[in-house]
């Protein structure tokens, strides 16, 4: 029997919505500069202490304490999983990762794993996003629903459960994790990571992320390759002289454009970032072209790392082929094979496949939350590093969506209706928790 064919014993949801103080609080957060180093390039303040403290702040009125805030050790940027951008970033950018601290705030005393749910929002942006403003039923502005909006209506939704249920905080702990490095292509190794690695889980682990108010049970990791072309440079005047950087990447963006989607089973292949120069009279003989390819088991990852070293060796090939008869790329085509090189930007990181039967019972049944739609694909979020956590059940749950509001692009919105459903979903599901806690307690 599936979620949506069974009896459901949905929990009653009370009254909750944004309050004025919430309103300001969000309002307060998007005003903060919060574009990490990654997004900006490290010129620009990164205000993400504050935005913490100010959330903290409000979070107090609650009950919530701060346990932990502080930036990620030197150690977070160790090891293989550990993205090109983000060793290269902090070996040259004074103050890295002391411009983006994690806070982690509890609710109640420290409790066993079991009797406590984690939700975690990052606070950190992607850079641009427009001007601030609430015409009084839409928020705009850089994090409105990814995922400072979504942030604010979690403390919405926990103070209307805190009312409704007396076992929060003494008998059910929460946390909260407020991270930086999730976004720029951090893959949040200094942020989530880190606080996951310390031992800041529960048995339920909600991500704060834009899900249309569906529950996702899976997060895709994803992996960076780079082709280069490593050749000579010509002129205009005798364009068959040096090796075409331009033909040579164009061609093999489109064979493994072509060629690697069915391997990505469970995943995404993002075929982007084709860079050799911007001048019409000269031949270039250098560039480089990336590929992002995304999946969702460590099996497919495997899979697809290798196919990509399979689909380049043809594609150069068939380039030899092609253009070996020709006067303007020969050059090219011959010493193809030899010109070109691929190496990996970011690889190896875990992707989250959740199937508790458990966690589908409590969110679907009692909570009465939707499911994410099986055939969906699912997205990359910070959701990665709770995959074979002992002990946890995790899932991506949040208002708004990722494309339909505007997230990363200009013009980022959250409507007010969809924070203040997302509130009374919080609460349902705090309120489920807290009632299954206490049965296994009898």
């Amino acid at each position: 029997m599936t979620y949506a064919q069974r009896p459901r014993r949905i929990s009653p949801c009370p009254a909750v919505g944004l309050t004025d103080s919430d309103r300001e609080l969000l309002l307060h957060l998007l005003a903060l500069r919060t574009a990490g180093p990654l997004e900006t390039g490290g010129a620009e303040p990164v205000e993400l202490w504050e935005a913490q403290s100010a959330y903290a702040e409000a979070a107090a009125g609650l009950g919530f304490r701060v346990v932990h805030h502080a930036p990620a050790g030197p150690d977070a940027l160790t090891g293989a999983d550990v993205p090109q951008a983000v060793r290269q970033a902090a070996g040259t950018m004074p103050g890295f990762l002391d411009r983006q601290p994690n806070m982690v705030l509890r609710l109640g005393p420290e409790l066993p794993r079991a009797a406590t749910v984690m939700f975690n929002a990052h606070l950190d942006t992607v850079a641009g996003g427009g001007p601030v403003s609430f015409g009084g039923s839409r928020f705009h502005g850089r994090g409105s629903i990814d995922a400072k909006g979504p942030a604010v209506a979690l403390l919405a939704g926990l103070r209307a459960a805190l009312g409704a249920s007396p076992a929060l905080g003494t008998e059910v702990g929460v946390l909260i994790q407020l991270v930086s490095g999730e976004e720029g292509g951090a893959m949040g190794v200094f942020g989530t990571r880190a606080l996951v690695e310390q031992g800041y889980v529960g048995r339920l682990n909600v991500f704060c992320e834009p899900t249309g108010s569906r529950v996702l049970s899976r997060a895709t990791a994803s992996m960076t390759a780079r082709l280069r072309v490593d050749g000579r440079d010509g002129i205009d005047d005798e364009p068959g002289a040096g090796h075409n950087a331009t033909v040579l990447l164009g061609y093999l963006a489109q064979h493994l454009a072509t060629e690697l989607p069915p391997y990505a089973v469970d995943g995404q292949v993002c075929v982007a970032g084709l860079s050799t120069g911007t001048m019409h009279n000269k031949v270039y003989g250098t560039g480089q072209l990336l590929i992002n390819l995304s999946y969702g088991s460590e099996d497919t990852g495997r899979k697809l790392e290798a196919a990509v070293d399979d689909v380049l060796r043809s594609g150069v090939e068939r380039f030899r082929e092609r253009f070996a008869d020709s006067p303007t790329f020969a050059t090219t085509a011959r010493d193809a094979a030899r010109v070109t090189h691929l190496d990996w930007l970011k690889r190896g990181l875990p992707a989250l496949y959740g199937d508790d039967p458990w966690a589908g019972e409590l969110l679907l049944d009692r909570a009465g939350l939707a499911p994410w739609p099986a055939d969906l694909p699912a997205f990359t979020c910070d959701a990665i590093w709770l995959a074979g956590v002992p002990g946890t059940s995790t899932v991506v749950f949040g208002p708004g969506d990722l494309g339909a509001n505007q997230a990363h692009a200009e013009g980022e919105f959250a409507d007010l209706a969809d924070l203040d459903q997302y509130a009374r979903h919080i609460a349902r599901l705090l309120i489920a928790f807290a009632r299954d806690r206490l049965d296994q307690g009898n």
